[in-house]
C-alpha cells in the first residue's frame, strides 16, 4: 500500500505478530496485522486503513490476523439511517443533562483517575487495570491522526470520557471510559448516540465501533445499533444481507 504526499510516495507495510493469547475469547491465541511505519500513517491512510477493518491502540495500527479464528468482525453505524430503539432513547433522555467539552489530546490526572475506577471494575485483571499514568498515555494520548478527548459531565462532576478520531467518512470510536458503579446509568449507549449525533453535525456518514464477536459479551452488545454494517471479505454489508 502506498500514499502520496507532496510527490513523495510513502510506503506501508504489514507484518503479522507473533501468537499471543486472546483478550476476548478465553483459551485462544490471536494475532495482528500490524501496519507500519508509523509516521507513514496520515489521516488519509488512516481513513483508508480503518476502511479495511484496521483499529489503533497509541502509535500502533492494526486488525486482527489469526490463523484459525475470524471472530472479529469490524461494524459501523450509517448514521444517516440509524435510529435508537426504546433502551437506547431510553439512555438519551437518562444523561441527556450530561454537559459535553471536546478537548485536544493531553494528561489530566481526573481523566486518568477515572480511567483507573473503570478498569479495575469492569476489566480487573485484563492487563490495563494497573496502568500507570505512562502506560495510559501510551494507549489514550499518543495518535498522529485528528483525535479528540470529550469531557461528559454531571453538575460539573466527571462521569465519561471518549477517545475518538475523526476520519475522511466518518468518527472512530477508539476507546470509552466512565464510572462505573453508578445505578440505572447506561453511559456507554448514551455515548454511542452523541458519537452519532456529532458525525450528523459534522455531515459525516459513518461511526465506526471497532469489532463485533458473538460470542463475547463484552462486543457482542453492538448489534444492538440498527441499521449497522459488517465488513465482509473487503464489503461493507449490511447485517443479514447476502
Amino acid at each position: 500500500m502506498s500514499h502520496r504526499d507532496n510527490d513523495a510516495v510513502a510506503v506501508i507495510h504489514f507484518y503479522a505478530t507473533a501468537p499471543y493469547p486472546c483478550s476476548y475469547l478465553a483459551q485462544r491465541q490471536a494475532r495482528s496485522q500490524v501496519a507500519v511505519p508509523a509516521e507513514a500513517i496520515d489521516g488519509t491512510v488512516y481513513s483508508q486503513l480503518v476502511g479495511l477493518g484496521f483499529r489503533r491502540s497509541g502509535h500502533f495500527t492494526y486488525r486482527p490476523y489469526c490463523d484459525e479464528c475470524q471472530a472479529c468482525v469490524p461494524v459501523r453505524i450509517p448514521v444517516a439511517e440509524f435510529k435508537p430503539d426504546r433502551s437506547q432513547a431510553r439512555a438519551a433522555r437518562r444523561h441527556g443533562g450530561l454537559s459535553t467539552r471536546i478537548l485536544p489530546l493531553g494528561f489530566v490526572d481526573e481523566h486518568f483517575q477515572l480511567y483507573r475506577r473503570y478498569q479495575r471494575a469492569r476489566h480487573d485483571g485484563g492487563g490495563m487495570s494497573d496502568d500507570d499514568p505512562q502506560q495510559y498515555a501510551e494507549f489514550i494520548l499518543k495518535s498522529r491522526v485528528e483525535s479528540w478527548l470529550v469531557e461528559f459531565r454531571e453538575e460539573g462532576v466527571l462521569r465519561m470520557v471518549s477517545l475518538i478520531d475523526r476520519l475522511a467518512d466518518g468518527l472512530s470510536a477508539v476507546y470509552t471510559f466512565f464510572e462505573p458503579d453508578l445505578p440505572r446509568s447506561a453511559f456507554g449507549v448514551y455515548n454511542v448516540l452523541w458519537q452519532v449525533n456529532l458525525a450528523r453535525q459534522l455531515q459525516l456518514d459513518h461511526v465506526y465501533l471497532g469489532y463485533w464477536i458473538a460470542e463475547s459479551p463484552k462486543m457482542a452488545y453492538k448489534t444492538r445499533y440498527q441499521p449497522l454494517q459488517r465488513l465482509d471479505n473487503g464489503r461493507w454489508r449490511r447485517f443479514g444481507d447476502t
